[in-house]
């Protein structure tokens, strides 16, 4: 199993301070990212083939509609979700075309689901530039995001896989529930640590999953594989999650695209958060309900948050945690061959969560 080496240095990143984060050694890191140019070779090809494609769906008489979608589909993604798609279903044996289809289709649903986030979320960057809200507007915004959808259920349809759609589908109708559910935990301090595992299941990992799985269901495998994938995709995107917890209290701008400590301006109950909630004494405790459940934030507070979480080691703990889900995505692809493509699967998973370091 590939894993970090049991070797760390301790140090933690805040506003440009150091101040408790484990960081794995330098090598360790650089392999992490080898993963994953080691993904973007293998799939090369047939991501030429999916821009292509997203290009020529972006068209319409609409100007506002392809400006908006090009700017967040243009502003430096990694593209992870598309990929995972292409080298998955390569991994399974399929020679065809529709796994581009599939993969467009992963891609658009993902950018909607971003353009709704950031009107959710009142955000006002997104990758390091500025939110298409902010440039555009909430309204339209919103009514892009609907539009990317309909283009990818398009897509979806042409491929004449019926297995396929059902499961994208089924991930937006989860993914709308887990935003839901987000809503309703929003500011909640009371939140346990299951309910917030349970919001980025929906609202993060289900796509990751669908991602995968129909990697397998295009080259015709319904069975142990394909459930397989699923697996890895959830497990992966769980951990991919609780490492862009940890960033926002632990990271640099630069890395996470946004400003360091936005979620907790924003009043967000991340695990970070709930497991500072749950360590601490009625005096903190108070603090996490001004702060967050009640909006009253001061000169001073974000400090006051980091210095906490530093104390009950929640930055470090949900770390393990992704970890732990990282393991879990790794073993799911021990039924496959051993292959460069399944190595890249596995690699895939060190650099998501080498991202907390």
């Amino acid at each position: 199993m590939v894993g970090f080496a049991p070797v760390f240095r301790f140090s933690v990143i805040r506003l440009g301070v150091l101040v408790g984060v484990v960081v794995p050694l330098e090598n360790e890191r650089q392999n992490s990212e080898q993963a994953v140019r080691n993904l973007q070779r293998l799939v090369a090809e047939d991501m030429e083939a999916v821009n292509e494609l997203i290009l020529s769906r972006l068209g319409s008489d609409v100007s506002m509609i392809p400006d908006l979608a090009t700017h967040l589909i243009d502003s430096g993604g990694k593209r992870l979700r598309p990929m995972l798609t292409l080298i998955c279903a390569r991994m399974c044996g399929y020679t065809g075309e529709d796994h581009v289809r599939l993969a467009a289709s992963v891609e658009f649903m993902h950018t909607a689901t971003l353009l709704h986030d950031d009107v959710v979320d009142e955000s006002d960057l997104r990758r390091g530039q500025k939110t298409a809200r902010l440039i555009w507007g909430n309204q339209a915004s919103v009514l892009v995001g609907d539009f990317l959808l309909g283009r990818a259920f398009k897509m979806m349809v042409e491929t004449k896989s019926l297995r396929a759609l059902e499961i994208l589908s089924e991930a937006a109708s989860i993914i709308a529930e887990g935003e839901v559910m987000q809503l309703a935990t929003a500011k909640d301090t009371s939140t346990t640590e299951d309910a917030y595992l349970k919001v980025i299941s929906a609202k993060t990992a289900a796509l990751f999953a669908a991602a995968t799985e129909i990697g397998a269901v295009v080259a015709g495998l319904n069975g142990e594989k394909a459930a397989a994938l699923e697996s890895y995709g959830r497990n992966l995107g769980i951990a991919f999650q609780l490492v862009d917890d940890a960033l926002d209290y632990s990271g640099k701008a630069a890395t996470l695209g946004k400003n360091v400590g936005d979620d907790f301006r924003e009043g967000k109950i991340t695990l970070p958060v709930v497991l500072s909630f749950r360590r601490g004494d009625d005096e903190e405790r108070a603090f996490w309900r001004r702060t967050l459940q009640d909006g009253d934030q001061q000169e001073g507070d974000i400090e006051r948050a980091f210095d906490l979480m530093s104390r009950h080691n929640a930055i470090e703990d949900t770390v393990t945690r992704a970890r732990h889900y990282g393991d879990m995505a790794r073993d799911a692809l021990g039924i496959f061959p051993s292959s460069e493509r399944r190595d890249a699967l596995a690699g895939l998973v060190d650099f998501c969560i080498s991202r907390a370091y």
